[in-house]
């Protein structure tokens, strides 16, 4: 039975399987996030108001809250092939469904549908990565499967709504459907079938979640992405009513924070598993020091596109790195803690958004969204400090993969990932 990376990669190279994942982890990516340029037209479509209309966004971030871990336990005893060719096979009729559709429920419970097909596709995607590649080069296909995300920020949403301006909010969906239902024949042809662990339960999945650094990996999880994501959902009204920005230009702005997402996942990723807790401590702090900053300097418009830029690129250094840390530290149950991941940065992004919103409506004003991503980039730097003490005097066993052909051996047993 072929090992689930296919054939072994050069050495420094990741394997095959990591970057079809990271192809499909985009199409998910743009999914969740192109749905902001189209609310507008969407809302009249379906004749409900624009504010109405953004429940499809929260929909789809409960949907993966809740969604992700419960599929992660429904699908644990299926091969991980079939797990992911359903999960983008169900990705795709959830937008055939909404795209065919003329009423917003319909096109709400589509959206909650594509979003638990989605939390399956990582929790799985992650364990494989994370196994495909090995202790040495871990974090770096975590970061490379998590970059089809950020990636769609810079190239998929942007695209996506400039398509929907042509052809209709309707025709990104068709679109989306069709590359899914491509994504889950390419994965029923390339990636190889593996064997069910008939020794991995739900009891063991559960009994992984026990460990104390687990839950600091995903407080950090939580409360960066919260940080981030709080500036970032009211970024347009601080460009253009503060800095000056003609509302042309937002869309520049909004690629260089993809682009800024991109370039952090990449650092991230290369530099997690060789220095994982001195990385993610000064890319937190940087995060910080950086919102703050966009407080007094955001009245530039050089300074605040540089800033935005910059509080992207350091934010999304720490994602990763703790999604990384937190599979190993479940072990050889790590499926639930990878869905969990997950819940993480979307429970972020909720709250996150939602704090930031009460913030811009105080006497706070513009700048109240970026104080709050401050505050929350500055608290990830409690968890990270607690694993830096923790993880230095425990090991930690690499993920096996489900496999017949890849088994644990002892020299996999590495040092803790939180190792300086």
């Amino acid at each position: 039975m072929p090992s689930v990376s296919g054939s072994a990669p050069a050495p420094g190279k990741l394997p095959f399987v990591v970057w079809v994942l990271a192809a499909g982890t985009f199409l998910m990516g743009t999914t969740e996030f192109v749905i902001a340029g189209l609310l507008p037209e969407m809302a009249g479509d379906l004749g409900v108001s624009v504010s109405h209309a953004g429940l499809l966004i929260t929909a789809f971030a409960i949907g993966m809250i809740i969604g992700g871990p419960t599929m992660a336990m429904a699908t644990l005893r299926l091969p991980q092939r079939q797990t992911l060719v359903r999960a983008l096979a169900t990705f795709a009729l959830g937008h055939v469904v909404a795209a065919v559709s003329g009423s917003f429920t319909v096109v709400l419970i589509a959206r909650v549908v594509t979003a638990l097909a989605t939390g399956a596709f990582w929790a799985v995607g992650f364990v494989i990565v994370t196994a495909a590649a090995g202790p040495a080069n871990s974090t770096r296909a975590v970061g490379v499967m998590m970059g089809g995300l950020t990636l769609a920020n810079v190239v998929g949403v942007p695209i996506g709504s400039f398509a929907g301006q042509i052809t209709g909010w309707r025709g990104p969906f068709w679109a989306l459907a069709v590359l899914a239902a491509l994504a889950a024949a390419f994965v029923g042809r390339f990636i190889p079938t593996t064997e069910q662990r008939t020794e991995v339960s739900v009891r063991a999945e559960v009994r992984a979640l026990r460990q104390g650094r687990l839950w600091l990996a995903l407080t950090a999880a939580v409360v960066i992405m919260g940080g981030v994501l709080a500036t970032y959902t009211y970024i347009t009204p601080l460009l253009t009513d503060r800095a000056g920005i003609p509302e042309g230009a937002v869309p520049l702005v909004l690629i260089a924070f993809g682009a800024g997402a991109l370039g952090g996942t990449a650092v991230g990723g290369r530099l997690g598993d060789r220095r994982p807790m001195a990385t993610t401590i000064t890319a937190a702090a940087a995060t910080a020091v950086l919102l703050f900053l966009l407080i007094p300097l955001s009245t530039s418009p050089a300074a605040a596109v540089a800033l935005v830029f910059l509080m992207s690129l350091a934010g999304f250094t720490v994602n990763p790195i703790v999604t990384s840390l937190a599979v190993r530290f479940a072990g050889e149950a790590p499926t639930l803690t990878s869905a969990l991941t997950t819940s993480a940065y979307n429970t972020g992004i909720a709250a996150g958004s939602a704090i930031a919103g009460t913030a811009l409506s105080s006497s706070l004003g513009l700048t109240g969204p970026a104080l709050v991503g401050a505050v929350s980039a500055a608290l990830t730097l409690l968890p990270l400090a607690a694993l830096a003490v923790l993880g230095t005097s425990h090991t930690t066993r690499v993920v096996a993969q489900r496999t017949t052909a890849s088994h644990t051996r002892d020299d996999e047993s590495v040092p803790a990932p939180a190792q300086h």
